[in-house]
This record gives C-alpha cells, structure tokens and sequence, in this order.
C-alpha cells in the first residue's frame, strides 16, 4: 500500500464492490421491498453459476496478490526478513499492510466455504467476520508505524473516519438484516472507501498532484509528503477537508441517481383491480323475499 499502484488497486477494488453491493441492493429492494434481506456478499447470477463466487475469488485472489506484493515481491531481496530472521524497521509498514490483506482473505475464505460446501452459517456471522477486517484495518491505519504527520497523516485521519462509518454499518447490519438503509449506506461506504483511496494515491505519489508548498522526501524507510512551513501543512489540509466534502457529496448525489435509475428499471408493478359485486339473481331474490 506504501506506493501510487497500492493505494489505487485496492481502492478501485473497494470502490467496484461498493458499486457491486449497491447495485444488489438496491434491485434487491426494488423486486421485493416486503422480503428484503441483506446479504454479506451478492452471487453473480449470469453465467450459468459458473460466476457465482466472483466476489469471493475476486476478494481471495487481490488480498493473496496484496499480501504477495508487501512481503516477496517489493523487498529488494524478495523477502521481508533480517539475516538472523528478526523484521528490519524498514519492513514493518509491509507486515502491517498484509495483516490488513489477511484478514480479508480470511473473511473471503470463510465465505466461499461456507457456499461450496453448504455449510449453514449462522445469520450475521459473515458480517461479524467483515467487521473484524475492518477494525483490523483501522486500528494498524492509527497506530502505524510509519510516522503520517502533517499532510499525509491528515489524509490518512480522513480515511480512517471513512473506515468507521463502514465498520459501523456492517455491524448494524446484524441487529437490523431487514434494513434497506443500513445496507445502503455500508454500500456507498465502500464505495467512498476506494474513491479516497485513489486520491490519496494521486495526492500523496504524484508529483503534479501534491498540494503547493509540499514535496516529496526520499527515505530509507519511505517515501513522505512533507511540506515547508506551517501555513503549507495547514493549507495542504485544508485542501483535504475540501476533497473529502467534494467527494462526499458525490457519492451521496450518484447514490441517489443510482437509486433511482434503478428503481425505474427492477420495480416490480403491482396492478390493482377494484372488486365488483356480483349482480343478484331474480330467484335469489324471490327467495330471500319469501323468506320474509
């Protein structure tokens, strides 16, 4: 993740899940709002079920490349380790950054599992699962060991609010299976996950996009965004604040568009018919007469 292509292929990744559990959602609700549910992850259903576990397999294989990526294939020796086997100070960011990747691949794992071999697994459980990667990412996101200060650590700030806003609506999605809202919101939040992702790639790696007044700075261990002066570092965070509104409101106002495009198109329209009363027979008539 320490690098422009660690931050912008998992934040595309975050950002076509949330589009993909938006998507389920909301035509979810849309056929049936009576019956709906919500689901830990939604199967492909074209393909003939050989797609159905695209989601997992796609989670297992970006978190086994994530975690390939961080300990062998970044190294310069291909490997994290020290001569007399101990982790080099330089490396820790890398294990910190794969544990975030296992936990994922855990959860993945556990799901597919759980749908090969029809293992029943109890309601809320893959939720709670989900959950405890997200935690895990935001607990090794506060306490780095890489020192995020300044610019880049109020980049990084931002996105550990993003993180508790998705913890929290997987959570609720226990208590709440029947929530619509819930489940809308643990979508777009996924999807503001891997959008802030991305910018913080272009942001905090690419030169032209660093914020005036900062610089990169080469190091041993890594490479940082540091800026001059004081008024450079709070004008940089300004300049975060207001990407994280504008992209807020974005994902907020395509929700919506989303929403609705959608609706229009997986309704299911109900006809009613207004019930007729049967005209009476004359010798039901004669008869109830007589009966008098």
């Amino acid at each position: 993740m320490g690098t422009f292509i660690g931050h912008v292929l998992p934040g595309t990744g975050f950002l076509l899940l949330g589009l993909w559990h938006l998507f389920n959602t909301i035509t979810n609700y849309a056929r049936s709002p009576w019956e709906f549910h919500t689901r830990a992850w939604f199967p492909v259903k074209f393909g003939g079920g050989k797609l159905r576990y695209l989601e997992l397999t796609a989670i297992i294989a970006g978190s086994s490349l994530s975690i390939l990526a961080e300990l062998f294939i970044g190294p310069e020796r291909h490997q994290p380790l020290a001569d007399d086997w101990s982790i080099p100070p330089e490396h820790l960011k890398n294990f910190e950054h794969s544990c975030i990747s296992s936990f994922f691949l855990i959860y993945a794992s556990v799901a597919l599992y759980g749908g090969l071999s029809k293992l029943t697994v109890p309601p809320g459980a893959l939720q709670v699962i989900g959950a405890f990667a997200l935690s895990q990412e935001l607990l090794l996101f506060h306490l780095h060991s890489v020192d995020h200060t300044g610019a880049a650590g109020h980049y990084h700030l931002l996105l550990q609010l993003i993180v508790v806003v998705n913890l929290s609506a997987t959570l609720l999605e226990v208590p709440f299976p029947r929530s619509f809202l819930v489940a809308v919101v643990r979508s777009a939040s996924w999807m503001f996950h891997g959008a802030w992702f991305i910018n913080m790639g272009f942001v905090l790696w690419i030169p032209a996009f660093i914020p005036k007044g900062c610089h990169m700075v080469l190091t041993k261990d890594h490479n940082a965004v540091k800026c001059a002066t004081q008024e450079a570092t709070m004008h940089a965070k300004a300049l975060a604040n207001i990407q994280f509104n504008w992209y807020l409101a974005i994902i907020l106002v395509s929700t919506l568009i989303f929403y609705a495009t959608t609706v229009r198109i997986y309704e299911v329209k109900y006809a009613y018919q207004p019930l007729e009363q049967k005209p009476e027979k004359k010798g039901d008539a004669a008869i109830e007469m007589g009966a008098h």
